[in-house]
C-alpha cells in the first residue's frame, strides 16, 4: 500500500512540476474549453493519441498510476469493437461493454434509415437503447442536421449520440455519409 502511495505521490509531484511549466493558457485550457465538441474530443480511451514528447511523458506517469488504482479498484474498462467503428465513435464505446456497443450501433443504423421507405431519414429521426447487460445504462441516437458532402456524391448527415451511465451524460456528434449505392451511412472523418 505504501508503495502505490508513494507512486501516486511521485506522478502528482510530477503533473505540478510540468504543469508549473505550462503558459497559463495551456494550464485553464480545460476550465475555459477548447471549443471542440463530441468526437474530437475523444482520445481512444486514453490512449494511442499522439502528442507532444512531454505530454507523452506525463500520460505515461499518470496513465500507469491510473490503471493501477482503476484495476485495483475493479473499475470497469471497455474497448471499442471494430465492428461498430463505423456507427459509433470512440467516446462512446470507450464507456459501454461490447454488448452495449452492439445496442449503440443498432440505434444509430434504426435512427438513419429512412421513415416510410423514404430516401433519407428525417432529421430528428431518433432511436434509444436500454442496456441488456448493466443497470442504470441507456443510450439515444438522433438524426440532428442534413448536408452533402463537398463533392456531391455522397448523401451526409450529423448524428448525436447520448449516453447515460449512472446518471452522467456522455454526448457525441458524428458526422456519417453515404455513397448513392449504399444502403446504409457511416461515420467519416
Amino acid at each position: 500500500m505504501a508503495s502505490r502511495a508513494s507512486r501516486l505521490a511521485l506522478a502528482f509531484g510530477a503533473l505540478a512540476l510540468v504543469t508549473a511549466t505550462l503558459p497559463a493558457q495551456a494550464q485553464f485550457s480545460g476550465i475555459l474549453g477548447s471549443g471542440k465538441r463530441g468526437a474530437d474530443k475523444a482520445d481512444a480511451c486514453g490512449k494511442g493519441k499522439k502528442g507532444d514528447k512531454g505530454r507523452g511523458v506525463l500520460g505515461g506517469i499518470l496513465g500507469g498510476a491510473v490503471d493501477e488504482v482503476t484495476r485495483s479498484a475493479r473499475l470497469p474498462s471497455f474497448v471499442p469493437v471494430p465492428s461498430f467503428s463505423d456507427q459509433i465513435t470512440e467516446s462512446i464505446a470507450c464507456k459501454l461493454d461490447p454488448e452495449e456497443q452492439k445496442q449503440a450501433a443498432e440505434a444509430t443504423l434504426e435512427a438513419t434509415r429512412a421513415a416510410d421507405g423514404g430516401a433519407q431519414p428525417e432529421v430528428g429521426a431518433s432511436a434509444q437503447w436500454t442496456s441488456a447487460s448493466r443497470e442504470n445504462v441507456s443510450g439515444t441516437s438522433t438524426v440532428t442536421a442534413r448536408d452533402n458532402a463537398a463533392d456531391g456524391a455522397r448523401d451526409c448527415i450529423t448524428v448525436t449520440d447520448v449516453v447515460i451511465i449512472e446518471g452522467e451524460e456522455t454526448r457525441a456528434e458524428k458526422r456519417m455519409c453515404r455513397a448513392p449505392s449504399s444502403a446504409r451511412y457511416s461515420i467519416v472523418a
